[in-house]
């Protein structure tokens, strides 16, 4: 299996987690590279929050000396900005920069940020470029097909990108209109892959081992960025590599693994939220962890849960149900969830 290089990044496996709103914070990067996750992303965070940061951005730059190589995401329009965010995250031990002209929430495209990029190239280009001036780290750029069937632009947005200096393309495989719904264009992504000398890496439904290997054989990839698949699923890391390597399909967690597992990151995020915080913000990752399981009745309890012991014995429960849950490899039904960075 190739290794990956970004700009002077280099990471033995290819598999990359992808930015995820609400989601990618520390206590949840942190678990995943226990799982052989090598390369992660922050949140997407908006170049504004960063230019008049708070108390709740700063938040999202927290990091850990085992949280490394560690990218950064932002998103904006302005110059002005940008620059003033760069400036906010120059201190942060960061290792690629990556900026966002794929995200399709309506609030973000319609002012023109994130997809909303992909209908002006130029204008793109020219922040990227700024981006690569300014930053002392690699720069890439997370981009999709177009911004509708009519208009499937990312190979000219790919070679501007290029030009401009960044050193790697991620594209998700279909339109700003689209979302994460319908097919995705494996073509689209190997033209860009075709017609780049940096590093493409694709996603788009890298949900399962298999749909993940078929985005390497559809298109050329050079690594694949995982998103839902990776929800309430860290076993997708080790699982997808051995796949890649072997062929195999090996099984998923059994009901005591998965229980070890949720308390563990439920730990994890009250250590770093408070008890309060860390256990709400767990609440969505039950419903995860435990997607295709008949636990209705403890999943409704779980998004009531408040404290610490409170979530742990609920996730105790899971231990004596009658039969385990579906192994995550044979998870080919996308993860519910409202927004992700693109």
């Amino acid at each position: 299996m190739a290794v990956l290089s970004i700009g002077n990044i280099t990471v033995r496996t290819p598999l990359v987690l992808s930015p995820m709103a609400g989601i990618s914070d520390l206590p949840y990067r942190l678990l995943l590279r226990e799982f052989g996750c090598e390369l992660a992303f922050t949140e997407m965070i908006s170049a504004t929050a960063l230019a008049y940061s708070g108390k709740n951005t700063l938040k999202m730059l927290s990091s850990h000396g085992d949280d490394r190589p560690l990218g950064i995401q932002i998103m904006g329009d302005d110059e002005e900005t940008i620059q003033r965010a760069l400036e906010r995250i120059s201190a942060y031990p960061f290792d690629i920069l990556d900026f966002n002209a794929a995200c399709p929430a309506a609030k973000v495209a319609s002012k023109g940020k994130g997809a909303g990029l992909l209908r002006d190239p130029a204008k793109l280009q020219k922040l990227l470029r700024l981006l690569v001036k300014t930053s002392d780290m690699p720069v890439t750029v997370k981009i999709r097909s177009g911004w509708d069937e009519s208009a499937l632009n990312a190979e000219e947005t790919a070679l501007r990108a290029e030009e401009a200096g960044v050193r790697a393309v991620f594209i998700h495989g279909r339109s700003k209109i689209q979302g994460y719904s319908g097919a995705v264009d494996y073509g689209i992504i190997r033209k860009v892959k075709e017609s780049l000398t940096i590093p493409v890496i694709a996603s788009g439904d890298a949900l399962t081992p298999l749909l993940i290997k078929k985005l390497f054989d559809e298109t050329g990839c050079d690594g694949v960025a995982i998103a839902r698949g990776a929800l309430g699923n860290p076993w997708i890391f080790p699982q997808s590599l051995e796949y890649l390597t072997t062929g195999m399909t090996p099984p998923g967690p059994d009901l005591n693994e998965l229980s070890q597992v949720m308390k563990k990151h439920l730990s994890m995020n009250v250590a770093f939220k408070g008890e309060i915080n860390g256990v709400i913000r767990f609440r969505k990752f039950f419903g995860w962890y435990t997607s295709g399981m008949a636990v209705k009745a403890l999943k409704r309890r779980a998004f009531q849960a408040t404290t610490h012991d409170e979530m742990a014995r609920l996730i105790d429960e899971l231990r004596v149900l009658p039969a385990g849950p579906p192994s995550p490899l044979m998870r080919d039904r996308p993860v519910k969830y409202f927004q992700l960075s693109g």
